[in-house]
């Protein structure tokens, strides 16, 4: 219960904290949870099964409150607390760092992904699904940029429907069950008709959240308007979960209907990383460069989730706390850029290198790591995903290959045009603050970590995934 309880304590302490001390407090609240989750994990043994937190009970409507981990879920609850902690540090010097109500929220979203890590009640995954909407809405419309509004209503409209879609799944699923707990809604045995539409309702709310096309369209201006922490909060954990979701709910609830969704949904994603892989090069603002970067990336893991095989779902781990990572670092980057400048717009931007070579230094890190290239975790992501989709059909891994040369070309290019040629501005720019090259080296760091050593995660999440393909190969018996 700590995981859940310490992040909520600093949520509501941090409300009636004296402005001076926001910042630290806040910080010192992620540190915490990071803490706490580093000796879950050192204490979990992978090999061992589901590991309660919340003793089961139940409601009259079959809520049963189960919450609780195996080494796919930790390793979520984990890299949410070490991302939630890296965006607290990287905002540390920024006015809103001393907002109590900007710091509550982001502890509260901390809340809600754990949440959704967590549960294994259907109902419960739904409800904290939702709660995390509210904390990271409220920050972009509170913080965010002018004309947000616009774009938050789509966000909403996007999302509101994508999860009415899943509650009618859920609701239709629990029809056959005792119980909203996960082991007995996997139990249920549907037709394949009923199974489709089960999952084609998880699909649009999980398909929306990460975005895939064509549901991404809300993404890049929501992305673009909100401050770089809601930036951060929606590409590095929230899309995650959609991600997970697929994983832990959407394919074993309703196996029966995975053949039919398969080459649906890997179509989709292949499209999404040519589509907007192309659009990104085309884009004049980094930060809306960078959001359609992500729809690219993101689509190559979703496909790659469909597969459901132990080294597909192995790689799709690996490259959640790639993407994860590299997102916080290209749009701190854009964020210092804008700070600095005034603008976004690379026609605008150039010459940095010689005005701040320790962000010139930085920035070319984690540009070669988004590009994938060895010894960082994109590249061992990357390369057992296409290995996985060249394997399930040639065409599709020679497309999803292109991933590789769109990447290259729009992140050198938002390099070469912010960073080098004569500098395009009188004024000083101020090389980077303690917290943000902490910010920098820390993602590094950990990025050639799993690049040198991604055994580390398959190891760790691997039973599990042996586990859950198991399981949903037993309980997938076909309803004529």
């Amino acid at each position: 219960m700590e995981l859940f309880i310490i992040p909520f304590l600093f949520a509501l302490a941090v409300l009636v904290m004296p402005r001076n001390l926001v910042r630290y407090f806040t910080l010192a609240g992620g540190l915490t949870s990071l803490i706490v989750a580093a000796c879950h994990v050192v204490h979990y043994v992978p090999s061992a099964h589901y590991v309660s937190i919340v003793p089961q009970m139940f409601t009259s409507f079959g809520l049963t409150y189960q919450m609780g981990y195996d080494g796919m879920s930790l390793f979520m609850v984990l890299l949410t607390n070490a991302i939630t902690l890296i965006i607290l540090l990287s905002n540390f010097n920024r006015d809103l760092s001393a907002n109590r109500m900007f710091s509550s929220l982001v502890l509260f979203m901390q809340v809600g992904l754990l949440g959704v890590f967590l549960a294994m009640d259907g109902l419960m995954f739904y409800i904290f699904w939702e709660i995390t909407l509210i904390p990271v809405f409220l920050i972009a419309l509170w913080y965010g940029a002018p004309g947000r509004k616009e774009a938050l209503v789509k966000f909403f409209i996007y999302t509101f429907v994508g999860s009415l879609a899943m509650l009618f799944s859920l609701m239709a699923i629990k029809y056959n069950a005792k119980s909203f707990a996960i082991a007995d809604l996997m139990a249920v045995e549907l037709t394949a008709k009923s199974a489709f539409w089960i999952m084609g309702g998880f699909f649009l709310a999980f398909a929306i959240k990460i975005p895939l096309f064509p549901f991404h369209t809300w993404q890049p201006n929501t992305y673009t308007v909100s401050p770089m922490a809601g930036t951060m909060l929606l590409s590095a954990l929230m899309l995650k979960m959609a991600l997970y979701g697929m994983i832990r709910w959407m394919i074993p609830l309703a196996p029966e209907a995975l053949h039919c969704m398969l080459w649906p949904v890997v179509i989709l994603g292949i499209i999404g990383v040519v589509y907007a892989g192309i659009l990104a090069i085309k884009q004049n603002d980094i930060k809306r460069l960078f959001a359609f970067a992500s729809i690219s990336h993101v689509g190559l893991i979703a496909a790659g989730a469909m597969l459901f095989n132990t080294d597909a779902l192995s790689a799709v781990f690996i490259q959640m706390a790639n993407h994860s990572l590299v997102a916080i670092g290209l749009f701190l980057a854009a964020d210092i850029l804008e700070r600095n400048m005034g603008t976004r717009n690379l026609s605008e931007l150039g010459g940095i290198a010689q005005l701040a070579p320790k962000f010139a230094f930085w920035f070319a890190a984690i540009a070669f790591a988004s590009v994938s290239v060895p010894f960082t975790s994109g590249f061992i992501g990357e390369f057992l995903l296409l290995r996985e989709l060249y394997s399930f059909d040639w065409i599709v891994g020679l497309i999803a290959g292109t991933t590789l040369v769109f990447g290259a070309v729009y992140t050198l290019r938002a390099y070469q045009l912010s960073m080098f040629g004569a500098p395009k501005t009188t004024t000083v720019f101020p090389d980077l603050a303690w917290n943000e090259w902490l910010v920098f080296a820390l993602l590094m760091v950990m990025i050639v970590i799993l690049g040198i050593c991604p055994q580390l995660v398959i190891d760790f999440v691997g039973p599990s995934v042996n586990r859950l393909i198991d399981a949903v190969q037993a309980s997938n018996t076909l309803v004529p």
